[in-house]
């Protein structure tokens, strides 16, 4: 499974519906277990994004699918990242020449 970090804001309509920010978190949560994403976390921020996530999805084209349903519902504008954890660095590293 590879894990993606997901930084979002909200769009006019999500903040005009602020109250429900962690109501829709929880059918995010739902969404992504149906299409065989695993939530590892959401979290509301202070700056410049509203809400990082990181999801952890068997490939990019799950969490892709995944990124447009969620951005077709009109709430948040959102930039996916694929992360690397420290092994896959490493083994990333291994593969460059001496």
């Amino acid at each position: 499974m590879a894990l993606y970090t997901v930084l979002a804001n909200f769009t006019d309509q999500g903040i005009r519906n602020i109250k429900d920010t962690t109501h829709r978190a929880e059918a995010v949560e739902g969404a992504a277990r149906k299409a065989g994403i695993t939530v590892k976390s959401i979290q509301w921020t202070l700056g410049a994004y509203d809400l990082i996530c990181q999801f952890e999805a068997p490939d990019d084209a799950t969490v892709t699918a995944f990124g447009l349903a969620i951005g077709m519902q009109g709430n948040v504008r959102t930039q996916t990242m694929r992360t690397y954890t420290r092994d896959e660095m490493n083994a990333i590293l291994a593969r460059l020449p001496a």
